[in-house]
């Protein structure tokens, strides 16, 4: 039964070995229980830190000023509020809402209005304002405070800033998700306080925000001011002009409506003379022609055929009328040189020309005719015809002249116009301005602040649930601290990681026992360890158990040379000769085990005693040899660099199955390095939270340096519980101590 569990105990730990070796982590312990081990190890650390915290955040909370929160409710409105219908100087916004809602919550939390607020309530100037909020008065100094001087503007500013500071660092701008509504709530300590100054920021807001459009609305008053009063004098100026220019030109201008009643044509007083003259003179070509022809009409009556009358001459003279009615008609309206003004006028030419032939031919046949035709009538028609055609002439040409000046007319003309147009426009504009900045508003009080009973703050809670927070994060990053500090190996896992050597086996911590009784006692939890470790041992070279070895630690204390005995005791067990030498020749200690005396031993024979089998002491309870270490030398190191050192081992070696030494620390000395050249190889002890992992490996490295081979480490003084091992772990220390009937 002894022999299965050593079996199963060796290959159990060797295999574990061998899997950190090839990089197997299987078997590793996860990350979580290494983490729960360190807190295990700094549990008291960590309960203490949070229980401190946890008394400091009552502590706290006791001591603090009630404070009290009043909230007042706005309405923020994309569309603004009107009075009027007119639309007000401020250009649409084309922003999105998320960008408008997010300016007027940077407005709301705006240094200047603050400063209108503290203005308001004259806040700088009270005494309790600066109590109620847990703030130092500047230079000690209050206005008009009895006994005092009055404070200087300086001191006045600094108070006045400190007040705005302070009135900003305690109001709070919550929007309502999903609404145009936004809370603005004031805390300090006193309820009545919170109520002046919420309901105060909410009123100033709204104000701020109507003064900003008024200063909008009266710069553009202001600019439309001046551009009126400089349009006002250009349309004086250019309607001067135009005065003046027809004045000096003779135009006068006669205003008259369309036919449809619509827009109105101006015309000057020269062309309706004209026209009406033109209307004379063809009612008087009208009457000549009659005249003429009541005339001829009688000569044929006398005559019987007056050639003067005949009807070729009349029709000739009737298209002339017609003609030359429309040329009059038209140069009313247009140049002489106009084209249809040019064909009557050569159409006249031609009627004319004909005309004055076919009274020539009839006056060469009866010339005696013409005294008939001519009559009183007749030349009273003429005469009258000719007067106005006069007439027409002139002011014809009169008409000509007056187009020409009428483009520098209409020039000016325009530019009057135009001076009225844009008077006119800006004017209205100015007119709206006056009455749009009246009403625009996009922001109204919901709900008011009100005066509250109940302290928002100090939280007991909120406070606890901080001070458990801080304190668990103080407790970790201490943690984190002392176990980067403490360096010491705490987990056989951490041989092999940190090391790069094998663990042999691990040998859990004895208190208010002895060793030697615990060795004794076969189903010991020290006895299974060491049986353990001797398991594995045979492991470490390819032809089993080593037969010479030498175990050494970093520093003295360390569980050396009770694991020396107790390795030596278990190889003893099975069977084989075992001699135990006590190296330690500055300190030795193994003799002590077996109580015997320590007269002579090793160092008799480095110093050149030959008898070696005098000074081994049998031990037939323990079955093993022991050579003691002997009187302390001189310089044990110039001993051990002699070749009798390596004499003895290999002659002992003749003689017995197996030599364990127990070799001197190697920290500060150099008679472990010189040992380990005699012996197949070496085993580390380390004191488990002992030594620092610097002076591990840099023993380590001086065994290195003497090419000597290490088995592995054995871990000792292991607190099997923190470690997360010990009694009921799988196959460990304590298993087969349960009483069968309880099993």
């Amino acid at each position: 039964m002894l022999q299965s569990r050593q079996a199963h105990a060796a290959g159990s730990t060797i295999g574990s070995e061998f899997d950190v070796e090839s990089g197997n982590q299987d078997l590793l312990p996860p990350l979580l229980i290494q983490y729960w081990h360190i807190v295990l190890r700094w549990k008291w650390l960590i309960i203490s830190i949070v229980a401190a915290s946890l008394v400091l955040g009552v502590i706290a909370t006791l001591l603090m000023q009630p404070q009290y929160t009043s909230t007042a409710r706005v309405e923020i409105s994309r569309t603004e509020k009107r009075i009027t219908n007119v639309e007000a100087v401020e250009s649409a916004d084309s922003t999105s809402d998320l960008e408008f809602y997010q300016t007027q919550y940077e407005l709301l939390n705006a240094r200047s209005l603050a400063e209108r607020v503290v203005r308001q309530l004259r806040l700088d100037s009270r005494e309790d304002f600066f109590d109620h909020h847990n703030v130092s008065e500047p230079d000690g100094i209050f206005f008009g405070s009895s006994g005092q001087r009055p404070m200087t503007k300086q001191a006045r500013d600094k108070r006045f800033n400190l007040a705005v500071k302070t009135v900003r660092n305690h109001i709070s701008i919550g929007p309502i998700l999903k609404s145009s509504l936004v809370d603005v709530s004031y805390t300090s300590g006193s309820t009545a306080l919170s109520e002046q100054v919420a309901n105060a920021w909410v009123e100033q807001f709204i104000a701020a925000s109507m003064d900003r459009r008024f200063a909008a609305t009266s710069d553009a008053r202001t600019f439309l001011e001046g551009r009126l009063a400089d349009l006002r004098a250009r349309l004086e100026q250019s309607e001067r002009d135009l005065v003046a220019y027809a004045s000096q030109k003779g135009i006068v201008k006669l205003s008259s409506s369309s036919a449809n009643g619509g827009s109105q044509s101006d015309r000057t007083l020269i062309t309706t003379d004209l026209e009406a003259l033109n209307s004379a003179l063809a009612e008087a070509t009208a009457d000549r022609i009659a005249a003429e022809a009541r005339i001829r009409a009688r000569s044929d009556k006398v005559s019987g055929n007056d050639p003067l009358l005949s009807s070729a001459v009349l029709e000739l003279r009737q298209r002339r009328a017609e003609v030359e009615s429309d040329h009059a008609r038209l140069l009313v309206q247009f140049e002489p040189d106009y084209p249809t003004v040019k064909a009557l006028a050569q159409q006249l030419r031609t009627l004319d020309a004909s005309i004055v032939r076919e009274e020539a031919r009839v006056r060469s046949l009866e010339s005696g005719r013409s005294a008939q035709i001519r009559g009183s009538e007749y030349e009273s028609a003429l005469d009258r015809e000719n007067r106005l055609r006069a007439k027409v002439d002139e002011l014809r040409s009169r008409a000509n002249r007056q187009q020409s000046d009428s483009i520098q007319y209409n020039i000016y003309q325009r530019e009057a116009d135009t001076n009225r147009q844009l008077y006119d426009a800006l004017l209205q504009r100015y007119k709206e301005i006056g009455v749009a900045g009246v009403g625009t508003n996009n922001i109204s009080i919901v709900d008011r602040a009100m005066m509250t009973e109940k302290p928002s703050a100090p939280s007991l809670l909120t406070n606890m649930l901080l001070a458990l927070f801080f304190g668990i994060v103080l407790a970790g990053a201490a943690t984190v601290a002392f176990e980067q500090i403490d360096e010491g190996l705490r987990e056989p896992s951490q041989v092999n990681r940190t090391l790069q050597i094998p663990l042999l086996g691990s040998v859990p911590q004895v208190e208010n026992q002895s060793v030697l009784e615990l060795l004794a006692d076969v189903k010991s939890d020290v006895s299974e360890a060491y049986l353990s470790i001797r398991s594995n041992l045979a492991f470490s070279t390819d032809h089993g158990m080593p037969r010479s070895m030498m175990l050494t630690s970093t520093r003295p204390a360390e569980g050396k040379s009770t694991s020396s005995f107790a390795l030596a005791t278990m190889l003893g067990r099975t069977g084989k000769s075992v001699l135990l030498i006590d190296g330690d020749m500055r300190s030795p200690s193994l003799h002590g085990f077996l109580n015997m005396a320590n007269e002579q031993g090793l160092s008799n024979y480095l110093s050149g005693d030959n008898d070696w089998s005098s000074l081994i002491i049998r031990s037939e309870s323990k079955g093993l040899a022991l050579m003691p270490a002997g009187p302390t030398p001189p310089s044990a190191a110039e001993l051990l660099s002699s070749d009798r050192m390596s004499l003895l081992v290999g002659t002992l070696l003749t003689n017995f199955d197996h030599i364990v030494i127990d070799a001197p620390p190697i920290l500060g000395l150099a008679d472990a390095p010189l040992m380990s050249r005699f012996v197949e190889g070496t085993i580390f002890v380390i004191e488990a939270e002992g030594v620092a992992v610097r002076g591990i490996r840099s023993s380590l490295a001086r065994i290195q340096a003497t090419h000597s081979h290490i088995f592995g480490a054995i871990l000792t003084k292991l607190k099997m519980r923190q470690a997360g091992y010990g009694y009921g772990y799988g196959y460990g220390y304590g298993y087969g101590k349960v009483d069968p009937e309880e099993d």
